[in-house]
């Protein structure tokens, strides 16, 4: 890895750099691929708040795909539950159009905070969907129906969901 590199993560990831946002914008700047991998190590470890500034690091690099695809798994990964909030906002910082099926996932499956993120997200991202996504979606959708985590929210998601899906599958 080169000097530059190693010197923004050194930056990035010390507990007690106070600028640390800025070196992971500048460490996405001049990312290679080895940094990338190092990034994505940070993303799926066990310490989320270097996760979270890795995950920024790669929203602006070159290998920002990688990245989104990283944080999406950390976002359901059972270790960050009580964080999948912050891992979920850290995705504004991602172009989302082709995730419509991950973003409805976490606002099923996802704690307060990340399903509420993710409810913006469905509001407000502009997606590519095909017949397929639709599909994809329903099954998800058919999941939560019949394994909800909270059994009180039901209801609610079900005022957001099932329109969104009407509405969707109308345009086709």
């Amino acid at each position: 890895m080169d000097e530059k590199a190693e010197y923004l993560i050194k930056r990035m990831t010390d507990p007690e750099e106070k600028e640390a946002f800025s070196f992971a914008d500048k460490l996405g700047e001049v990312m290679t691929e080895e940094s990338a991998q190092a990034m994505i190590d940070l993303i799926s470890g066990d310490d989320w708040e270097k996760g979270y500034l890795a995950s920024r690091a790669m929203s602006k690099s070159n290998y920002s795909n990688a990245g989104l695809k990283a944080t999406i798994e950390a976002i359901f990964d059972k270790r960050n539950k009580d964080t999948q909030g912050a891992f979920t906002q850290i995705l504004e910082r991602y172009n989302l159009e082709d995730k419509f099926v991950d973003i409805l996932r976490i606002y099923l499956f996802g704690n307060f905070k990340a399903s509420q993120l993710a409810e913006t997200y469905l509001n407000e991202v502009e997606f590519d969907v095909t017949p397929r996504t639709i599909r994809k979606a329903e099954k998800h959708w058919n999941h939560y129906l019949h394994n909800p985590e909270d059994e009180g929210s039901v209801e609610i998601k079900k005022l957001f969901v099932e329109p969104m899906l009407q509405e969707i599958r109308d345009l086709f």
